[in-house]
């Protein structure tokens, strides 16, 4: 996940509110329940310190919602009676997430903001190709392309004649094949499109897979539906989440295999708070690797003003000339971090394994 949305709250000192919201779900009653959401999560803001001003522009921010589109809701983030960010969701969180602490609690944006990734379905079929590009706003036609269209049925004969048929038949197959995969490239290339689905007969999907630039098959995935199928919009999800489940696996093979050490002796990834502590502190995280739910999460850190100003233990802060030191978890303060050095960050909850060990993990810059 790129994070450079995140450097407003980095430009600010805490503490920080953070909140975490549902979006509405239309009633009669709505504004009222919306009403009385807001009220509970600025009193639980009070109730763990937070001022009055920074209460009451958290509550209007979360009673706006009432008004918004937004399906799945949004975070808010506010300091000093001012609402700084909030971003929307592409994930309902479950319950209510108040925190009022040193730094804004962003580690749970992994995973309920996480790109929503654009998808290019393209209908694949021996004649040609329709696109459509899929996203969070809905959809719209993406262009076509239209290849030979004669001969692309095969005959049943045996003789020389027949053969020499279908011989056609299947260079026109190719030729098609090769015309959709360079349209789709262009298509890709010029909508930003994180995925791209295919949808057709297995072999038509498969003949414009292989022809299709190496640098793009991490992106590819083929639907289960055949010719003349029309994705629905469950087709589309089930496609971004297997789309997501993929790359963190990718993500947490490279990790695995960078643990053990390299040429030099020395691993090119790390896990575990002090390790991590000290690489943030030295800028060699190259990614940032999180399982919210691990314990390491949220064990406590120390943090100074700036983002490398991080210790596991207090005194720590003190030797390194750091007079002003706060408590905070350790996955906001190394999100902070990262932010600050441009690396990016991944859950890796989709991956389904219990690793990095603790929850918390960096693939190395250098080692």
């Amino acid at each position: 996940m790129d994070l450079a949305f995140l450097h407003p709250l980095y430009e600010h000192p805490g503490p920080w509110a953070s909140a975490y919201a549902d979006a509405p779900r239309p009633t009669e009653d709505t504004s009222h329940e919306r009403h009385l959401a807001a009220v509970a999560v600025a009193r639980e803001l009070s109730a763990q310190g937070a001022d009055e001003e920074t209460c009451v522009a958290v509550r209007e921010a979360l009673e706006d919602m009432r008004h918004s589109s937004e399906p799945h809701g949004r975070a808010v983030f506010a300091r000093a009676g001012e609402v700084v960010l909030d971003p929307p969701l592409t994930r309902s969180p479950e319950g209510s997430l108040v925190r009022w602490a040193p730094l804004p609690h962003t580690a749970p944006l992994l995973e309920l903001a996480s790109e929503d990734p654009l998808c290019v379905v393209a209908y694949v079929d021996r004649k040609g190709a329709d696109f459509e590009l899929r996203g969070a706003l809905g959809r719209k036609g993406a262009g076509s392309v239209t290849g030979r269209q004669w001969p692309v049925h095969r005959t049943g004969g045996a003789d020389w004649s027949e053969r020499h048929f279908r011989l056609r038949v299947e260079n026109t197959w190719e030729h098609n094949a090769a015309e959709i995969a360079d349209a789709l490239a262009v298509c890709q290339e010029e909508t930003g499109a994180d995925l791209l689905i295919l949808v057709g007969d297995d072999r038509e999907k498969r003949s414009v897979h292989e022809r299709l630039p190496k640098r793009l098959y991490g992106r590819v995935v083929e639907a289960e539906h055949g010719a003349g199928s029309r994705l629905l919009d469950e087709d589309v999800e089930r496609a971004r989440s297997e789309h997501v489940r993929q790359r963190a696996e990718r993500e947490l093979e490279r990790f695995l295999a960078a643990r053990a050490p390299g040429d030099d002796g020395r691993p090119g990834a790390v896990e575990g708070v002090p390790a991590l502590v000290e690489a943030a502190r030295e800028h060699r995280i190259d990614e940032l690797l999180i399982r919210p739910d691990g314990p390491d999460a949220h064990r406590v850190v120390w943090v100074g003003e700036d983002p490398d100003q991080l210790a596991v233990r207090r005194t720590d802060l003190k030797i390194l000339g750091e007079q002003n030191s706060w408590s905070a978890r350790a996955d906001d303060a190394l999100l902070r971090s990262v932010v600050a050095t441009g690396a990016p960050a991944l859950s890796v909850t989709a991956a389904g394994e219990e690793a990095p060990v603790g929850g918390l993990g960096a693939l190395l810059r250098w080692a």
